[in-house]
């Protein structure tokens, strides 16, 4: 892949909406990242780019945008997951109040959320007692098997 195919696919990535790609072939590799909200897409099918074959064998290239927001460390945090497919709501109304905010202590037990599921609202009990650090879903957006929905710092 020559630099202009490399740009092109840069161009054709930050136009698309997607955060990541990554291309791997025989002796090849490319990772393009951007700093756009992330949107996952998973797919099992081979990708055929058109590419000249290298004289010598290509290093891993990975490109990424000068200006990228630092990674922050989560390893130090509980992830708490999805039990289920469905809709995720931090209240049990609009008018009621949020189960959970950045901040708050939660216990085993504790509702934290409602994944409503074939019409059914199914209320999410913390399995962990700490800190809420950070809330990784939007309210009222689908959320998927194990998807992480809350970061927890344990006390």
């Amino acid at each position: 892949m020559d630099i202009k195919q490399i740009q092109e696919l840069i161009r054709f990535v930050a136009k698309s909406g997607v955060n990541e790609v990554a291309i791997e072939q025989q002796d090849f590799k490319i990772t393009i990242k951007t700093n756009q909200a992330p949107t996952i897409v998973h797919a099992n099918v081979p990708v055929q780019v058109p590419v000249a074959a290298p004289a010598v064998a290509a290093p891993a290239v990975e490109i990424a945008p000068a200006a990228s927001a630092p990674v922050a460390d989560t390893s130090k945090y509980i992830t708490v997951k999805s039990p289920m497919i469905g809709t995720f709501y931090r209240s049990a109304g609009p008018d009621k109040p949020l189960f959970v905010n950045v901040g708050d202590e939660i216990n085993p037990g504790d509702v934290i959320c409602i994944i409503e599921a074939m019409k059914l609202f199914n209320e999410i009990e913390s399995e962990v007692s700490g800190r809420v650090v950070k809330i990784l879903v939007d309210n009222a957006s689908p959320v998927e098997y194990d998807q992480p929905l809350f970061l927890v710092e344990p006390v």
